[in-house]
């Protein structure tokens, strides 16, 4: 799903996940729609102020695999800007701060999460990515 850099397409991408969630049988007030939805939140909201090129949209992924031993649900968002990475392991902001701690609930809410750069191509860019294990 792709969506334009802005605040009202993070806000999009959320509710449409959370759309998909349910017709996969996740439902809205379930933890794990709750814990997907939140990560999708944080994630947009970052490609839309860090990823952000103007007229270049930013995609959502989300997918279900089931190898026998670890279900997972997988989050991806790709935006433009691969040269604007996240840091690994993101430190606790000042407390007096206002932003700066969505990666901290990434990492608190997922089992693994991390970035890689987008496949190749004529566009530069990245994939910011956290998994669920569905247990």
């Amino acid at each position: 799903m792709r969506f334009g850099p802005t605040p009202r397409g993070a806000r999009l991408a959320r509710r449409l996940v959370a759309v998909r969630l349910d017709e996969w049988g996740f439902p809205h007030d379930g933890d794990t729609a709750r814990a997907a939805c939140l990560l999708v939140a944080e994630l947009a909201a970052n490609a839309v102020v860090h990823g952000r090129v103007p007229g270049r949209d930013f995609a959502v992924r989300v997918a279900l695999s089931s190898p026998p031993s670890r279900p997972t649900l997988r989050v991806e968002v790709t935006d433009p800007r691969g040269e604007s990475r996240p840091p690994t392991a993101p430190a606790a902001p000042d407390p007096t701060d206002e932003s700066g701690r969505g990666l901290l609930l990434v990492a608190a809410l997922a089992d693994r999460w991390g970035v890689r750069e987008r496949e190749p191509g004529p566009a530069p860019g990245k994939t910011v990515w956290a998994e669920l294990d569905l247990r």
